[in-house]
């Protein structure tokens, strides 16, 4: 393509020479209008140069641009015909699909041969037709119109601090000791439904008829739960101490909040029970937490202490301890996941008390190998002799009921 466009210039000069040559030859008029143009200024010369431009410089133009038509359609076609028969000697080739292209628009003759003309100069006025000439063409002038100045919008700065004219001296780093986590603590505990004398009596009477001979013989300290949801006894934790005597003294009566009794979802993402089961049952010696976390409930549980019950081959999540945050404020209630949730104060108090005095030997649950299954209801394993079986631990014994403070004696009547 770049070959066929230095032969078209090459053809329009030659032809534009040899048009030239035949209009003088034919035209004797223009060679005197061309002399007159030399030799005059003013008006006619001007009017020899435009004679010269009208009678020889257009035609030769316009018959140069039709030349120079053909010639491009006779040797596109000619070159459009070899590339036909290379291309079917050619073997052919085997087809490679690949990303398409976009391609460049083919340029039409007239846009080439445009291409090719004398082109006006950046600054002059847009013509009809700019055909060359002998001279320049003498172009008017127009009166220049400044456009409408639009102001600047005014640019936002942001003032710069002064710099100071000063240095100061490097201070003395004083190491700061570190502070000491802030304890939030916990919001006081009103017990709002605090039992009588009468209804506390009412406890310790139906308390002392649940305990069989041998767990008073072979217990020190006996926590007793009501799990029930109504009553003058209900969510309460009731703490005897055995005396020399054998008599139970009730140490404290505190509200607790027990099981919500439901399956629900727990936080792990697995359905929980959020059951507080009634019965019997020792403390694990092997799990006396001050401070502990619930994976499963995501919780914190302070002064945990859990229960000695294996079920159905596992040991369970049970466990008294104190409560934390907003669950305070529920105590009196079922709201637990299944623990006995007491204040956290509360929980301390028993805590320290359980670990200081009672530990010692404790009687052993019976153990069901078929269910894989501690007793809950009582039972207690003996030797073969009728003795007891001791184990190590802590001589308290913790019993869950759904009692709410009813008077058994006088509902019998």
């Amino acid at each position: 393509m770049i070959s066929l466009r230095k032969l078209s210039v090459v053809y329009l000069a030659a032809a534009s020479s040899f048009a030239l040559a035949v209009g003088f030859a034919q035209h004797p008029s223009w060679n005197v209008a061309a002399h007159d143009g030399a030799q005059f200024a003013g008006e006619q010369g001007t009017a020899a140069a435009s004679k010269l431009n009208r009678y020889v410089i257009q035609p030769g133009w316009a018959a140069t641009r039709v030349a120079s038509l053909a010639l491009f359609d006779t040797v596109t076609n000619k070159f459009a015909a070899h590339d036909v028969d290379v291309a079917a000697r050619k073997p052919a080739k085997p087809v490679v699909v690949a990303k398409a292209k976009p391609k460049p628009a083919p340029q039409k003759r007239e846009q080439v041969i445009a291409d090719l003309a004398p082109r006006a100069p950046a600054n002059s006025q847009p013509h009809e037709l700019q055909s060359p000439s002998l001279r320049p063409p003498i172009l008017e002038s127009k009166p220049h119109v400044q456009a409408p100045a639009t102001e600047p919008a005014p640019e936002t700065r942001v003032a710069e601090a002064p710099k100071p004219n000063f240095t100061l001296a490097p201070q003395a780093t004083v190491p700061v000791a570190p502070k000491a986590p802030a304890t939030i603590a916990p919001p006081p505990l009103v017990d709002t439904h605090p039992p009588s004398g009468v209804e506390l009596a009412r406890v310790a009477a139906h308390f002392r008829q649940s305990l069989t001979k041998e767990m008073l013989d072979n217990f020190e300290l006996f926590l007793f739960v009501s799990k029930a949801d109504r009553g003058s006894a209900a969510q309460r934790m009731y703490v005897f101490q055995k005396q020399a005597s054998g008599d139970l003294v009730m140490l404290h009566n505190w509200p607790v909040s027990t099981g919500r009794e439901e399956v629900e979802m727990a936080p792990n993402g697995t359905l929980q029970p959020s059951y507080t089961p009634a019965g019997y049952y020792e403390l694990d010696p092997k799990r006396m937490y001050v401070s502990h976390f619930s994976g499963q409930w995501h919780q914190p549980m302070p002064y945990a202490m859990f229960f000695n019950w294996q079920k159905n081959g596992y040991m369970t999540g049970l466990a008294i301890h104190g409560a934390h945050g907003d669950d305070v404020g529920l105590l009196g209630t079922r709201s637990s996941a299944g623990c006995v949730r007491l204040a956290p104060e509360n929980a301390r108090v028993l805590f320290s008390l359980i670990k200081n005095n009672y530990k010692g030997l404790m009687p052993k649950f019976a153990y069901d190998k078929r269910t894989a299954t501690m007793s809950n209801q009582g039972v207690l394993v003996h030797t073969p002799d009728g003795s007891l079986q001791m184990a190590e631990g802590y001589k308290v014994l913790v019993y869950i009921e759904n009692y709410g403070g009813e008077n058994v004696v006088a509902a019998l009547f």
